[in-house]
């Protein structure tokens, strides 16, 4: 069951207008909610930057707070989801014809969907390989907008080189990986993970590691790294809703560190699946050290 402007239905019955803003001129955000045992994880992050996106692309929030709470509750109910994954999408509407501008103001089309996977699984068991691409990215990556094509495109490039994710690289620093933040411990054991700004998005999940690590008194470096320091790095991973916390044990070919998931990242992993929840040592006793 999806959801759209509205009102439950099946997925395969949901149907948007060709001329819909964000069908023809990406003019849309979007959030994906992380669920564990039927439950939603980091939502008041979620709903907190779909805010600030809607806001800054023009769209009114077709929802409260405590609305988008409901749908998302609601689908979870109607999907019987208790692992798994929310998309959401506001688009600026349809109109009837093909508008640069559009409309002095948008009616916004809303469409949510359930999505049932692990989201503990091999890869944040044994690890994901990435490569370096170019960043091409517009200007305002701290809007979480389906202006997706050069991720889209990073993550074929990495397929192509028989990886699994890019690590985007823009003035000789590591802006963020494809869908994810970056992070990497130096040599010195320094934690490090790039600072927030207009060059990578807010990200909800790096928002609560951040809060975690604060919690257990291990020191966090906010400040952009190079692919130099990526290569040379004794771990690296990355975090996102949907692969949470993620090992990457090898950049273009080479491995890092040990080629192994390191015990920073297992010790991040432990701490986060337990804070959403989880019985660590039944889904993931790999994080439990």
């Amino acid at each position: 069951m999806a959801y759209l402007n509205g009102a439950f239905c099946s997925a395969a019955d949901a149907r948007i207008s060709v001329f819909d803003r964000g069908f023809l001129f990406a003019h849309a955000a979007y959030e994906v909610t992380a669920v564990y045992g039927g439950n939603l994880v980091d939502f008041g992050g979620h709903v907190a930057r779909l805010g600030r996106t809607l806001a800054g692309i023009g769209i009114p929030d077709p929802l409260s707070g405590e609305g988008w709470g409901k749908v998302h509750r609601d689908l979870i109910a109607y999907n019987a989801l208790s692992e798994g994954l929310i998309y959401l999408q506001v688009t600026a509407g349809s109109y009837g014809l093909r508008d640069f501008a559009g409309p002095e103001e948008f009616e916004p089309t809303v469409f949510l969907y359930a999505d049932a996977r692990p989201l503990i699984g091999a890869a944040a068991r044994d690890g994901i390989r990435g490569i370096f691409v170019e960043d091409t990215r517009w200007k305002r990556r701290d809007m979480k907008t389906t202006q997706l094509l050069s991720q889209a495109l990073a993550y074929r490039a990495a397929r192509e080189a028989g990886a699994d994710t890019a690590l985007m690289v823009e003035d000789g620093r590591v802006t963020e990986a494809a869908s994810a933040n970056a992070w990497i411990v130096d040599d010195a054991g320094h934690l490090l993970t790039r600072d927030l700004s207009p060059s990578i998005l807010p990200g909800v999940t790096r928002a609560g590691v951040r809060d975690l690590l604060a919690q257990s008194g291990m020191r966090l470096l906010e400040r952009a790294f190079t692919p130099d320091e990526a290569r040379q790095a004794k771990e690296v991973f990355t975090t996102s809703a949907g692969a949470m916390i993620a090992p990457v044990v090898a950049i273009d070919g080479k491995p890092v560190g040990d080629g192994q998931p390191g015990p920073v990242t297992r010790q991040i992993q432990r701490l986060y699946y337990e804070r959403m929840g989880a019985d660590v040592a039944a889904v993931a006793p790999w994080a439990m050290g």
